[in-house]
């Protein structure tokens, strides 16, 4: 008879890789309400489950968009902003920056293969800096949490920190800096990117199977995975209406000028979470008095300065590439929740 039990060791590393989940996170928070503040578990329930169902057509519109992307093989065009003359290139990544459906590993080959090809470094730095800030998911998700107008402001500035971040390192080039970026080449490889299409584009991917099979895996994948934080950041968002005072928050990153702005932008460096937890915390955030120009900021530093986009840059570029990546997105963080709070 064959031997079907689990051992010890499996079930440990089993319920170890299921503790540092966002379910487990969840249940934790639940459970602590429950023990702390037991009548109070029906209302933070609630409030997680309305923001939910609020943000769930924006899921599966942005679920089936990422699928299709990736089915049809739409990323490939990305690749066409690096060529030609170099202010052009910088345009054309600052743009394609925002849209480009790239997952965290995916980013990292495709930018290094464009470095060793000798892409100007201006142009991958300022796709570098938009990648991380906005994609269709992200754009629908924070829409559901703070409006479309935060949605746009956050968009237009993805591509404004490209160019800003494009440019700039065109001049630092132009006095001599940066001559050599690249680290020695090392092979990298993509972390469970699923299965691949041809390298071509194909708009009906229904004709193809495995573009089929792209398509249900991205699809199940990605909602799965939208699912899990979402649920994990409302019931947070819910904690802190509940529970955090809101004059601390707004004595921290309320009221108006640089310095509210400025601490949100190094606050959310260090404090980053992903641009699916982010806009419904905001959301709580700026219901207790975080101003709206400091919300864009604390956004921005933190996508810039997020695990997967900072491991690419240090991947692959020396480490003074890697401070110019970090300054410019700090900088461009801070001079964009400025420009929004002035703008609303």
């Amino acid at each position: 008879m064959a031997e079907t039990s689990i051992s010890p060791t499996a079930r440990a590393a089993t319920l170890t890789a299921w503790l540092k989940t966002p379910w487990a996170v969840i249940v934790a928070l639940l459970l602590g309400v429950l023990t702390f503040d037991p009548d109070n578990l029906r209302n933070v329930v609630e409030f997680a489950l309305r923001a939910l169902a609020h943000t769930s057509r924006y899921i599966l519109f942005a679920v089936l968009l990422l699928a299709y992307l990736k089915a049809t093989g739409a990323e490939r065009l990305v690749s066409k902003a690096f060529q030609g003359r170099e202010v052009r290139m910088i345009f054309l990544a600052a743009l394609f920056g925002g849209l480009a459906p790239f997952c965290s590993c995916e980013v990292i080959p495709f930018v290094a293969g464009l470095l060793a090809l000798g892409a100007p470094l201006s142009a991958v730095m300022a796709f570098w800096l938009a990648s991380p800030l906005i994609d269709p998911p992200t754009l629908l998700i924070t829409a559901a949490a703070l409006g479309w107008p935060f949605a746009v402001g956050k968009a237009i500035a993805a591509v404004a920190l490209g160019l800003f971040g494009g440019f700039a390192i065109k001049a630092m080039m132009g006095v001599g800096a940066f001559s050599d970026p690249l680290k020695p080449r090392k092979t990298t490889s993509c972390c469970g990117c699923g299965q691949k299409v041809e390298e071509t584009t194909n708009w009906r991917f229904w004709t193809e199977a495995d573009r089929r099979t792209v398509f249900k895996d991205e699809f199940v994948s990605n909602g799965i995975f939208l699912l899990k934080w979402l649920a994990m950041a409302y019931v947070i968002e819910a904690l802190l209406v509940f529970y955090v005072p809101a004059d601390m928050i707004a004595r921290a990153v309320g009221g108006e000028g640089i310095v509210p702005i400025a601490t949100a932008a190094l606050v959310g460096m260090p404090a980053y979470l992903n641009s699916y937890v982010a806009p419904p915390l905001l959301a709580g955030l700026m219901e207790q008095g975080m101003s709206a120009g400091a919300a864009m900021s604390f956004m921005i530093a933190g996508a810039v300065s997020s695990i997967p986009a900072m491991a690419a840059v240090w991947s692959l570029v020396k480490p003074r590439v890697f401070s110019a990546y970090l300054g410019l997105g700090v900088l461009g963080a801070i001079l964009s929740g400025m420009i929004f709070q002035l703008v609303i």
